[in-house]
């Protein structure tokens, strides 16, 4: 049976939901490892007096993050070649190696060449998925289906914990190896999905196979797809066709120097908000607690390593809860506003957190204190979890291009990785040196982000992406050729209203505007 219309948008969505949760899987899967005797002991990472081999710990965690940068900078010569399907089956396949080294090693240089293999593949999954479900879901949900894949992707997280929790029971080597072994289910739910849905039509019709692209773009419209020669589906493969000719009038062959284009097209400000985007992501202190909430929770809170772990699924579990408001917020309020919102929260909940932690250090053995803390780790997700999860992801492929989309998703995904190397690389020897001090700074990183976000970001919600285009050309609000047709919906209301404007435009040449952005910067 083919799939059409709604299905084939939640079969994409599933697909990408699988890749999500990988993502979000190996994410977590080392929080609940680093205090497990069993792994602690395998691979030696307590000195003779006790203590933890921070450095040892860090490099074992962080080291992931430099294969997940270059599998990410990778795309950016290989995506546009491959396509978004080969370039995700790839990745997987590179993930379920390096899953498999890890879950054989017996010492830390393995543990560390199997954790580089398998973020290389992850990189290139993170800067592909969310381009070709991009591509292939309708203006008014685009939001909404990238962050239901953020919602499993903290489902993936969530999983890692519980299931580190639930190891730690065991005596063997099983405790570790089971939870490592285990993200190869979600990379063989990609891989099994993917022979069934579709390549993206911008990506088909940029390589000259219309026919195929407008086949897809029939699929994706409507509750049970349209035909070939529907006036709706007529207008849209044209306006992309367009888009395309627009673009291939700079030359069919890209070059790098296009990515610093300050010119009508604005690439190089397209390309800065892409990296700052993934910046302004890891520097809010995410994986502060996503890769280390056991070590958190045990060293800064003082909690037994027993109560961090069980502590630690339960905080996947809200923070998982808390990224489904992302589903019925992200298109309704907007991009900027929600991150405006959620670093404020972030920032306020990490300064209360500064002040807990520093009277916990002080010596104090306040329950009080150490549960407000902890419950400042839980408020921290609750704002993250509906905007600076899934917005970063989502936004590079917004505002770019479909000549620089792949580069840009590769750029941002390139800087989340590098900061997320930063970050889990410094985080233990911080946390043993700088306590208190080190929530402060990222409370301040987060109060700067809101200032960058208000005056440079402009708005993306609802807007079909070849309208996008325009937002960022000096001449906007006098060119016509933006839209021949307004914004496509999933509704029959709006299909109808497409085929109207189609029609319409035909003997009258209607034209419509781009609505003005809220940014400040020009």
């Amino acid at each position: 049976m083919r799939l059409e219309g709604r299905y084939l948008r939640a079969a994409v969505m599933t697909c990408a939901g699988f890749g999500y949760a990988l993502f979000g899987y190996d994410q977590g899967v080392l929080s609940g490892l680093l205090l497990m005797e069993q792994f602690v002991s395998q691979y030696k990472l307590v000195n003779a007096d006790g203590s933890s081999k921070a450095a040892v710990v860090a490099n074992i965690v962080a080291l992931y993050e430099i294969g997940c940068a270059v599998g990410a900078l990778s795309v950016m010569p290989l995506g546009e070649r491959l396509g978004r399907k080969r370039a995700m089956y790839l990745g997987c396949s590179i993930m379920i190696v390096g899953a498999l080294i890890q879950t054989t090693s017996y010492n830390v240089p393995q543990l560390i060449a199997g954790r580089i293999i398998t973020g290389v593949g992850n990189g290139i999954n993170t800067s592909t998925i969310p381009v070709w479900q991009g591509e292939l879901t309708r203006p008014v949900s685009r939001g909404r289906d990238v962050s239901v894949g953020f919602v499993l992707n903290i489902f993936g997280l969530a999983v890692a914990y519980w299931i580190g929790y639930g190891t730690s029971f065991l005596d063997s080597s099983a405790s570790f190896r089971f939870p490592i072994a285990f993200q190869i289910f979600f990379a063989l739910g990609v891989l099994f999905m993917l022979p069934f849905l579709p390549e993206s039509p911008r990506w088909l019709m940029f390589h000259g196979d219309k026919d195929q692209a407008t086949k897809v773009l029939a699929n994706t419209i409507g509750r049970k797809g349209l035909e070939i020669d529907d006036p709706a589906v007529v207008a849209e493969s044209r306006l992309i066709q367009e888009t395309i000719d627009l673009e291939l009038e700079i030359g069919k062959k890209f070059a790098i120097s296009e990515l610093f284009s300050v010119g009508e097209s604005k690439n190089l400000y397209r390309i800065l908000l892409c990296a700052v985007v993934g910046l302004g992501q890891q520097l809010s202190g995410i994986n502060v607690i996503s890769y280390y909430l056991t070590i958190v929770f045990n060293t800064s809170i003082h909690l037994s390593p027993d109560l961090s772990r069980l502590m630690a699924g339960f905080n996947g579990l809200e923070y998982m809860v808390a990224t489904i408001l992302a589903c019925f917020t992200i298109d309704h309020f907007g991009r900027r506003n929600l991150l405006m919102i959620g670093a404020a929260g972030q920032a306020a909940s990490l300064f209360i957190l500064c002040g807990l932690v520093k009277i916990l250090d002080e010596g104090s053995n306040s329950k009080g204190a150490a549960g407000v803390a902890a419950a400042m780790l839980f408020l921290f997700n609750t704002f993250f979890g509906p905007t600076w999860l899934p917005i970063p992801w989502l936004y590079p492929t917004e505002i770019t291009t479909l000549r620089l989309r792949s580069k840009g998703a590769a750029i941002a995904t390139f800087a989340i990785w590098i900061s997320c190397f930063a970050v889990a690389e410094f985080t233990p020897p911080a946390i043993q040196n700088l306590g208190w001090r080190l929530y402060l700074m990222f409370g301040i990183f987060n109060v700067g982000f809101i200032v960058i976000v208000y005056f440079c970001f402009p708005e993306t919600s609802r807007k079909r992406l070849e309208e996008i285009d325009y937002i960022f050309n000096e001449d906007f609000k006098t060119r016509n050729k933006v839209g021949k047709a307004p914004i496509f919906l999933s509704t029959g209301d709006e299909v109808e209203e497409a085929r109207k404007a189609e029609n319409n435009e035909k003997g009258k040449g209607e034209m419509v505007l781009v609505e003005e952005s809220g940014s400040k910067c020009s």
